[in-house]
């Protein structure tokens, strides 16, 4: 692995723990102005500092982030439909050379494993990672789970492998029941997907799980930003990630914010 490759890792993933809180404000780019993020640069304002890596798309990196900001982006590059169409339809939206342009510390794009355009995604995957690869920039896979997969150790576990196997240098997938299996048949990290608002407790108790079985950190949204208190929440995760707190001492934290 080259200097740029492992400089652009450690900047997603600390060096001192080798793990991630990363902050995901992509959700726009299918859903629009979703709760909590109607006005995304007030919200991540209070919220950037206390986080590893943005998971963001290029026009809200250009529009809501300060750019003096030391927080490392990893920047969204799929897309096409909206929630209103076939969500699995999509493909690369944004080039290598604007992730360049923009900093980017990784570039992350979402395959659809079990859903009508599966093969399209993940040879899109490959295509990223040969052009990515070629700059020395790390890409995130997303499993993204359609209407009719299960979130199941089978179904997870495969589309992780699929994922490494094509090149991504890590992957964000949600948690499951024996997620350590999902983590042993994947060699390169993961990080957990938040998925849906649930009580800040169950969100708490799911990062514990996810680390304690070996995933590298989490990639959360809306568990944190639709809390009703963003920077407590985030402080939480973070104590759990990168201090190994328990869910019950995590919230301590958030609930003293």
């Amino acid at each position: 692995m080259d200097f740029g490759m492992k400089n652009r890792l450690s900047r997603i993933f600390n060096p001192r723990t080798g793990k991630t809180v990363m902050l995901a404000v992509d959700h726009g780019y299918f859903q629009g102005p979703t709760t909590g993020l109607r006005n995304l640069g007030e919200t991540v304002s209070p919220l950037v500092r206390h986080t590893d890596c943005l998971f963001i798309t290029r026009g809200m990196a250009r529009n809501c982030i300060r750019p003096e900001s030391a927080t490392s982006i990893c920047l969204r590059v799929s897309g096409g439909p909206s929630i209103l169409g076939e969500l699995s339809n999509e493909d690369i939206t944004t080039s290598m050379e604007e992730a360049i342009r923009l900093n980017a510390s990784g570039v992350g794009m979402s395959i659809f494993v079990g859903a009508g355009n599966e093969d399209r995604t993940i040879s899109n995957l490959g295509r990223l990672v040969d052009e990515a690869e070629r700059y020395g920039i790390p890409v995130l896979a997303i499993t993204a789970v359609g209407k009719e997969m299960g979130r199941n150790t089978r179904y997870l576990g495969l589309a992780c492998r699929i994922a490494a196997e094509i090149g991504a240098r890590f992957v964000k997938t949600y948690y499951c029941d024996d997620f350590y299996k999902v983590v042993e048949g994947c060699p390169v990290p993961i990080v957990m997907a938040g998925g849906k608002k649930i009580p800040e407790m169950e969100a708490l108790k799911m990062t514990e799980n996810a680390i304690k079985e070996g995933a590298s950190g989490v990639d959360m949204g809306r568990n944190i930003f639709q809390s009703d208190k963003p920077v407590g929440m985030i402080k939480a995760v973070r104590a759990i990630v990168h201090k190994g707190a328990s869910a019950e001492e995590a919230f301590e934290i958030y609930s003293k914010a």
